[in-house]
């Protein structure tokens, strides 16, 4: 009972409630992310970001949406390229990050597909390291590729599979999303 309860503490510290706003396309919290990105040889466009906070006052992190400029915001899930960017605003110890992650997934997809992803979800949870403010995570999926977990620029791994990358990126832009807003945020709908 201790540790579901530290768990689910955990999971609601770092995924937090997110408020509104900064505007589609600019930088949250003074915190600059590229306009396009070119991720093996795939070009992405800034879709949206978003400051994610915790009780309306904690700053939790900064993130933002990078997907083809031809491929529809309600589309982000589907098997397209995608990146997702969230710079840290405070630190986290890499494995309750995993935690965290292991959680947001298990909310948003069936308990048979969780299954099947689980040796996915674990080694990429096993990639988490901890982070201090100012740290850059980034999730880039390119189909056929897989998804790769980068920290501050270094690849740490590459996860395959268009189910775990739509799995993971379900985490914000999925049907249990960790915030809504701050996911319309991340899609340019706020």
């Amino acid at each position: 009972m201790k540790k579901r309860l530290i768990i689910i503490l955990l999971t609601i510290i770092i995924v937090g409630m997110g408020l509104p706003g900064a505007a589609p396309g600019s930088s949250p919290d003074d915190i600059r992310f590229e306009p396009r990105r070119t991720d093996q040889n795939v070009r992405l466009e800034l879709r949206g970001t978003g400051l994610l906070r915790y009780m309306a006052f904690v700053k939790v992190y900064a993130g933002a949406l990078y997907l083809p400029a031809d491929v529809p915001s309600e589309q982000a899930l589907s098997d397209v390229p995608k990146r997702l960017e969230v710079e840290y605003l405070r630190a986290f110890k890499g494995p309750d990050v995993g935690r965290a992650t292991w959680a947001a997934i298990r909310k948003n997809v069936g308990d048979r597909l969780f299954e099947q992803l689980r040796p996915q979800i674990e080694l990429h949870n096993s990639l988490y390291v901890d982070v201090a403010p100012g740290d850059r995570y980034a999730l880039t999926y390119v189909p056929g590729k897989g998804t790769s977990l980068e920290l501050n620029g270094r690849t740490l791994g590459t996860i395959e599979g268009a189910h775990f990358a739509a799995a993971l990126f379900a985490i914000w832009l999925g049907p249990a999303p960790i915030n809504t807003a701050f996911k319309a945020e991340l899609l340019g709908e706020s």
